[in-house]
């Protein structure tokens, strides 16, 4: 191995703690992490990891929530830079041509078939967000908002979740109770809405209002 191969990535980032942080938010884009509790994952002194918190939060690379009296951080997945970030440390990066990985999108768009799929459910379903994410990646899948008192959106998520081979997680909500989450900026709501979306299904524009 090269000298230039055995280079440390907090050289690349400019610090032990900035790498650190990074690996942790970008490893884990869906969840979120108050101070002390990344000082203890990460195993850094507290003054550095707000420092670098700082840094990161000030070129929009982090995002901060106040929740119960405690501000969380997480990857900002609005940043240009976000997607090269998830691709450098996340644990479980597809390799190229590799056909171990199947992720969801490729399941609803099965030979170019999504209108089918969801036709069984059309008159019940009101919006579907597909989240893109790496396989074995803690995180949504679906968010489906819709009429679920008979269950049939339930139904047809399990027979979703069959193809795919593997669990999903998966979220069923009524459009009111979406609409006013998103009224009144939820915090679960706002997360998926800056996730990497795979595929969309939104005729009364709830998700993308005109």
């Amino acid at each position: 191995m090269s000298k230039e191969d055995s280079v440390p990535i907090e050289k690349l980032f400019g610090s032990k703690t900035r790498a650190k942080l990074l690996e942790l938010f970008f490893s884990n884009t869906s969840k979120s992490y108050y101070v002390r509790e990344i000082t203890r994952v990460i195993e850094e002194q507290i003054n550095s990891v707000r420092r670098e918190l700082i840094n990161l939060e000030g070129i929009g690379i982090v995002k901060s929530d106040t929740y119960d009296n405690k501000v969380y951080y997480s990857a900002n997945m609005k940043s240009p830079y976000a997607h090269a970030f998830q691709e450098i440390f996340s644990p479980h990066r597809p390799v190229p041509g590799s056909n171990n990985t199947i992720e969801v999108h490729r399941v609803l768009r099965r030979s170019n078939n999504w209108e089918e799929l969801i036709r069984p459910v059309e008159k019940y379903l009101k919006a579907l967000i597909v989240v893109n994410r790496f396989p074995g990646q803690d995180g949504l899948d679906l968010l489906i908002v819709g009429d679920d008192r008979t269950k049939k959106l339930t139904r047809w998520a399990e027979v979703v979740e069959k193809r795919q081979g593997r669990p999903l997680n998966y979220v069923i909500m009524s459009r009111d109770d979406y609409l006013y989450r998103r009224s009144v900026r939820d915090k679960f709501i706002a997360e998926v809405l800056e996730m990497e979306i795979a595929e969309l299904y939104d005729p009364e524009k709830l998700v993308h209002p005109e």
